[in-house]
């Protein structure tokens, strides 16, 4: 199967059991009581949405799951075996990040708190399976630590150090979706721009059936979701959803072997992580002082006044100018 047949057979198989199974699970999630909760500190307008059925992201993990067994079945032995190694490792560990987020979903609705694992716990696991991860790819795929610096089209070979720049990359990305998973719609549609990234790439430079399948299961994933997570959100994702999209929005970076390119396709949730960083540290120096109304960045400009749907749009309209200038970035291929 060629790649542009992979790319809009995996887009309709996970976007129709995305819609199909979110139909189904919805009713579920609420029936169990599986809301979510609302942190006092936030927004006061978001109490409105307490009780909001969440961890909906388990209904794009399995439909991502069907489309991948689809892709394994079909391509297994036409695909380079160094790529689908390479391509089972980013799945496994977006997986592994999904079951963390699970915890810590399930978590929150054991103590009936907008808190699950403490931050220390959480990121303990995700350092663990991103070392893993790194290990993984070194022995199955002979991992390139050649780092490539997008736009000056040098390259270093850094050896040790590029795993120690690997691992802070996919935690920090990781947890910058999640960060982003903050209001309705948002971090499923600065994924989305991620996803129609790299399937414009694929059909442009790269002609990959690997780049082809992903940019579809994000496409699919994040439309698919869309549908009921649009304001007003029907359903949210949890933890469960925005560890498991954040997992293959920095694996994409050691598919086109090119790590510092997510800073750059994924500059909207750079940017989220670093206002909350800021934020904290600024309030700890400064005794109590502020940069921001609020942080993440998207509660700074809902305490301007903007609407959910104003800040999606923009959001996501930024994300996409910074992905037509990470195609600039690629490099040789």
């Amino acid at each position: 199967m060629e790649y542009t047949a992979i790319f809009f057979v995996s887009v309709l198989i996970t976007l129709i059991a995305t819609v199909l199974i979110l139909k189904w699970l919805i009713p579920v999630l609420a029936s169990a009581k599986i809301g979510q909760k609302i942190l006092d500190i936030g927004p006061r307008w978001h109490k409105s949405k307490e009780g909001t059925p969440t961890m909906g992201g388990i209904a794009f993990i399995v439909a991502s799951i069907l489309a991948f067994a689809v892709f394994f079945i079909v391509e297994r032995d036409k695909t380079d075996t160094r790529a689908f190694l390479c391509a089972l490792n980013v799945m496994v560990y977006a997986i592994v990040n999904a079951l963390i987020g699970l915890i810590d979903d399930m978590a929150k609705m054991k103590k009936a708190q907008n808190e699950g694992l403490t931050p220390l716990a959480k990121f303990a696991l995700q350092s663990v399976f991103a070392v893993l991860f790194l290990i993984s790819l070194h022995f199955t795929v002979d991992l390139d630590t050649v780092l490539y610096i997008p736009y000056f089209n040098v390259e270093f070979d850094i050896g040790f150090f590029y795993y120690v720049l690997a691992y802070f990359l996919l935690c920090g990305v990781v947890n910058s979706v999640n960060l982003t998973d903050g209001i309705d719609g948002l971090a499923a549609s600065v994924v989305l721009t991620v996803g129609l990234f790299f399937a414009f790439c694929t059909f442009t430079v790269l002609e990959d059936p690997i780049i082809s399948f992903f940019s579809a299961i994000i496409i699919g994933s994040s439309v698919g979701f869309l549908v009921y997570n649009l304001h007003p959100a029907k359903v949210f994702m949890g933890d469960t959803g925005s560890l498991f999209l954040g997992a293959l929005v920095v694996g994409m970076s050691f598919l086109i072997n090119n790590i510092l390119l997510v800073l750059v396709y994924g500059f909207v949730f750079i940017c989220e992580a670093l206002s909350d960083i800021l934020q904290v540290g600024w309030f700890k120096l400064s005794h109590g002082k502020r940069i921001f109304k609020m942080a993440p960045l998207h509660h700074h400009f809902e305490e301007c006044g903007w609407s959910e749907m104003k800040i999606v749009g923009v959001f996501s309209a930024i994300n996409a100018i910074f992905c037509i200038i990470a195609f600039f970035g690629l490099g040789e291929l």
